[in-house]
């Protein structure tokens, strides 16, 4: 099963080492991570995937926000979520072959971001299977792949959760469900008067 883990870290040197590490002692492989700024002044948000048990997720999300430095976890593996991957192809082209990539770049609604005497750079952004889907077609057909750089998923809860939110949610399966109900609204309703 794949585990999406979302993390807030300080901004500091070594936190990526500590992230890996933890992961190599738990004898797990990083699929993809994607660390930049967040909204929050002072700490990045880090999406990090990789495969393991359903059983292990939680495990996972307690280690993880053991380590100095991480601020908060969230496993989104399972809620309504956005993903998102970018990627940069560089492709052979001669004066024969680029009007049929111009062509398939438009069918997967992509573009050309630089063009060269002899090669194309395509930019895509979706979902990974819709960017293997292109470099499948391109590598099915007479095009040479050059390079390929890919950014690694990028994961967002669909609508609106601050902590307190999910702290409310969280407690879901341990309470009652109207209850719960209740404190999710209260939950929502303080976060529109007293954002965090």
């Amino acid at each position: 099963m794949l585990h999406t883990f979302v993390s807030y870290v300080e901004d500091k040197p070594g936190v990526l080492t500590r992230v890996a590490s933890l992961f190599r002692r738990l004898n797990l492989n990083i699929i993809s991570l994607t660390v930049g700024r967040s909204e929050r002044p002072g700490l990045s948000r880090l999406t990090l995937v990789c495969e393991a048990s359903a059983e292990a997720g939680h495990r996972i999300r307690a280690s993880m926000f053991k380590l100095e430095n991480v601020i908060d976890v969230d496993d989104i593996a399972g809620a309504p979520s956005v993903t998102r991957e970018l990627a940069l192809i560089k492709v052979a082209a001669t004066k024969h072959t680029r009007s049929a990539i111009f062509e398939l770049v438009e069918v997967f609604r992509a573009r050309i971001v630089d063009l060269a005497p002899e090669s194309l750079l395509i930019e895509m952004t979706g979902v990974e299977s819709k960017i293997e889907g292109l470099i499948q077609v391109l590598t099915e057909g007479d095009n040479q792949i050059l390079e390929i750089c890919r950014s690694g998923k990028m994961t967002m809860r669909r609508g609106h959760h601050t902590s307190r939110v999910l702290r409310a949610m969280s407690q879901t399966a341990e309470s009652d469900p109207e209850e719960s109900a209740s404190q999710v609204q209260q939950a929502q309703e303080g976060a529109v008067i007293q954002p965090e």
